[in-house]
């Protein structure tokens, strides 16, 4: 029905089926010279692991289709569900409440791709989309793995990537912890963290992980954010995976206290300016800003 996506070797579609009218993306992967068998084993990785997966939060995998020349996959086609949403990197959470309620889905489903036995190993923002209705969906499995799994070449994108994938130790869940809380950092104060991935001449953080850069503490930069949050995303981005949450179960599970407090807060300061609270009524609302940063409310693609 139309192209609606187009990466280094791949094209994804707007396809529909005849027969039942249902709505599909059309991953379509060609080999054209030897480089390109990489692109293919990602999305054989992808089907692999998205029919291990289920979860809403996820993007699923139908099905795959390949193409073969005598021994050797040629092309592939991945038929995907149909996303119709924006990455948060294209088009950030301008509240804190809209970031909390995205990032609690994203960590509970990579919760889900830990408990079955494997990482996401690419989360950042441009793979969590956001319908008009408010669904999350994590997508782009390519570079996913099982736990444990030692890579024989660095994966991952620079401004979110974790030590251990740099030094190709075994990517383990703390990884996507490390992953997500880069995102998070990103998309509360509009900077990327440092990390391992040399940047401009230096090429310490690429010798001894105890010479990266720490990032600035989000309290200096976004002093308005609650306490929790900043802790929380400090903690997910330490350098050392034992200094990280144990798991991204803690992680969901911290962010949806944040979430509860925030979302009552704001319902107590809603009832205040209508009126609906006794002037003698003892519980205040606590001041909790409901925009990440109201001069500047986090970059824009």
């Amino acid at each position: 029905m139309a192209e609606i996506g187009r990466g280094a070797a791949s094209t994804i579609y707007l396809v529909q089926d005849p027969k039942t009218r249902q709505i599909w993306a059309l991953k379509h992967v060609e080999k054209k010279t030897a480089k390109d068998q990489r692109f293919l084993d990602q999305s054989e990785t992808e089907a692999e692991v998205a029919s291990k997966l289920d979860h809403p939060n996820i993007r699923r995998v139908e099905k795959v289709i390949k193409n073969r020349s005598l021994l050797n996959v040629k092309e592939l086609f991945l038929v995907m569900e149909y996303v119709d949403g924006i990455s948060i990197e294209k088009r950030p959470p301008t509240s804190l409440d809209e970031t909390l309620e995205i990032f609690r889905h994203v960590a509970r489903a990579l919760a889900h791709m830990h408990s079955r036995g494997y990482v996401h190993a690419d989360m950042k923002p441009n793979n969590i989309v956001v319908t008009d209705d408010g669904v999350v969906k994590i997508i782009d499995l390519g570079q996913s793995c099982a736990v444990g799994t030692v890579k024989e070449r660095i994966q991952g994108t620079p401004d979110y990537i974790a030590p251990e994938q740099v030094h190709l130790r075994p990517i383990m869940p703390q990884t996507d912890v490390y992953n997500l809380g880069a995102s998070m950092y990103w998309v509360l104060t509009g900077r990327h963290i440092p990390t391992a991935i040399p940047k401009g001449d230096s090429l310490v953080g690429a010798l001894d992980d105890a010479l990266i850069e720490k990032p600035k503490p989000i309290k200096e930069l976004r002093p308005l954010l609650p306490d929790p949050l900043c802790e929380l995303v400090m903690q997910s981005v330490e350098v050392d995976p034992a200094n990280r949450p144990s798991s991204m179960d803690m992680v969901a599970d911290r962010l949806d206290l944040i979430y509860a407090k925030i979302t009552a807060e704001k319902r107590l300061r809603e009832k205040a300016a209508a009126g609906e609270l006794p002037d003698d009524d003892d519980t205040r609302p606590i001041r909790v800003p409901t925009s990440v940063n109201p001069a500047n409310p986090g970059p824009r693609a």
